[in-house]
């Protein structure tokens, strides 16, 4: 957005976000899924606390596509997560093919609803979502 464009669009009370900038925070939660499973460690791991900073910062986002293809996306790797950790309970020590198996199953899992959900994201129209825009001087005043 130009100078000019924001200052009128300022002045106006109206901000347009992007359909493009909304495109790519749905996507954002199933790329962290794909790249988590890919190389469970150390991403496999930095990514279940990421996970929560962007399921947070686009679960309620302007636009309801967003919330929805992150709340899904988020489901699907927290429930592979949380199978993993129970059935790792009982896996006994040393039990290297079973943690193996374990992650070929989630791999399975996520792999393709996430390439899935990314083509859906990809094909969907996404409009400008107008915003109002807070008028700093009334603000202080």
């Amino acid at each position: 957005m130009s100078d000019s464009e924001f200052s009128e669009a300022v002045g106006s009370g109206v901000h347009n976000l992007p359909g493009r900038k909304a495109r790519s925070a749905a996507a954002m939660f199933n790329y962290g899924n794909i790249l988590a499973i890919l190389l469970p460690i150390p991403l496999g791991m930095l990514w279940l606390g990421i996970s929560m900073l962007v399921y947070a910062l686009n679960r309620h986002h302007p636009n309801p596509r967003v919330g929805y293809y992150t709340q899904h996306a988020a489901y699907r790797f927290y429930g592979v997560a949380g199978i993993f950790v129970a059935a790792a309970t009982f896996i006994p020590g040393g039990g290297m093919q079973y943690y193996l198996a374990a992650w070929g199953l989630g791999a399975a899992i996520l792999v393709p609803w996430s390439l899935y959900d990314l083509i859906r994201i990809r094909h969907e129209r996404w409009d400008d979502v107008p915003l109002p825009v807070e008028d700093s001087d009334a603000s202080s005043a």
